[in-house]
């Protein structure tokens, strides 16, 4: 029942918020371009919570620097540690160090995945979380 967009732009256009929350590869380094700022337009906003390169980060502070989106919430950087300084002073940016794994909940299931599947490979058992070599990035 939800409208489907066959790409970025087009979801930028009909939306008020943003919110990037994919992986990085070659598809979504900067997915998040000058023309979805554009399309995202003046009273948008744009959130990050993926990775930092899924926007193209000197686009977004001018579009934030001359008011092409309202705002923007980031959690990841591009080129993490390092924020552009601008950032720091612009009142429609929220900046976040990206914790979202941070809490003692995640902690202690990361924990005791990790238990599993060691406990998994040393007795000979399919691991929980196998990693097929496929599936990796080249």
């Amino acid at each position: 029942s939800y409208k489907y967009f066959p790409n970025v732009h087009e979801l930028a256009a009909e939306s008020d918020v943003l919110v990037v929350a994919c992986a990085l590869n070659k598809a979504t380094r900067h997915i998040v371009n000058k023309d979805v700022l554009e399309a995202l337009g003046k009273d948008g906003v744009v959130v990050n919570i993926g990775r930092g390169a899924n926007i193209d980060e000197a686009e977004l502070v001018i579009a934030l620097r001359e008011g092409k989106i309202a705002g923007a919430g980031l959690d990841v950087f591009e080129h993490e540690p390092k924020v552009p300084a601008e950032l720091f002073s612009m009142e429609n940016v929220v900046l976040s160090r990206h914790v979202a794994v941070l809490t003692e909940e995640s902690r202690s299931d990361l924990r005791a995945h990790t238990i599993g599947n060691l406990e998994a490979f040393f007795s000979g058992q399919p691991l929980l979380t196998p990693v097929h070599a496929d599936s990796l990035a080249q």
